[in-house]
């Protein structure tokens, strides 16, 4: 697996592609944000871990300008960072990140989280091929595209897995437990209230296909089969 690792910090550098190796995966190290950015580009690495201050652009405008990017926006991305602010992680998911980290962190709490990534990217139940309709809805995972009445809604990468989700296990009830080990690769950082956060704003982005998405009170979510 190619890993990208964009972080100006030298001697976090080398400790993260010391224990990335050591796991058997090839790294390859930017020290900036442009540098960053032009070899996600031009190499397209398999996932990008991100420092979110670097010293001339922000992870969080690399971020977006990669998920901007058709050919870089199903790229994973990890976000590092020493904020650490539940605003700077809503941020950073909205921005498309599929995971975020608050220095400091474990190496092997990084290899944890990297593993679960690619755990997820490999769910047939969170990538079902080609396009599918359900309702109102119309979703295709290869395209990253997804539609309300025939009109494309913007989703960021997270909210996209989460709505995958939901209709691969519709009928289910989906715990919020369940939602942030097979959605977001469980985080004892973030707290159920991110998987509400999370699926207030899907909700406000599908409009009437929102109604979908029915609230299990004390319990999580379940994606009807259909809707009045």
């Amino acid at each position: 697996m190619n890993i990208l690792l964009i972080e100006d910090d030298r001697d976090i550098a080398d400790l993260i592609a010391y224990h990335l190796k050591q796991e058997r995966y090839s790294v390859q190290l930017c020290s900036t944000g442009s540098e960053g950015l032009k070899a996600a580009r031009h190499d397209r690495p398999e996932l990008i871990i991100l420092d979110l201050m670097l010293p001339d652009m922000s992870g969080l405008e690399i971020c977006r300008a990669l998920k901007a990017d058709a050919h870089t926006k199903n790229i994973p991305i990890v976000m590092l960072t020493a904020k650490s602010d539940e605003i700077d992680r809503v941020v950073g998911f909205e921005m498309g990140a599929d995971d975020y980290l608050t220095k400091p962190f474990s190496p092997r709490e990084l290899i944890l989280r990297i593993k679960a990534i690619v755990r997820r990217a490999q769910s047939s139940e969170l990538h079902v091929q080609g396009a599918q309709t359900v309702g109102v809805l119309t979703l295709d995972s290869e395209k990253f595209y997804m539609a309300v009445e025939g009109k494309e809604v913007k989703l960021t990468a997270l909210e996209f897995r989460l709505l995958q989700y939901l209709i691969a296990t519709r009928g289910r009830i989906a715990t919020r437990d369940v939602l942030l080990d097979q959605v977001w690769g469980y985080d004892a950082a973030l707290t159920t209230r991110t998987v509400d956060t999370h699926v207030k704003r899907l909700r406000e982005k599908l409009g009437v296909a929102g109604d979908y998405i029915e609230t299990i009170r004390s319990v999580g979510y379940r994606f009807k089969e259909k809707i009045s």
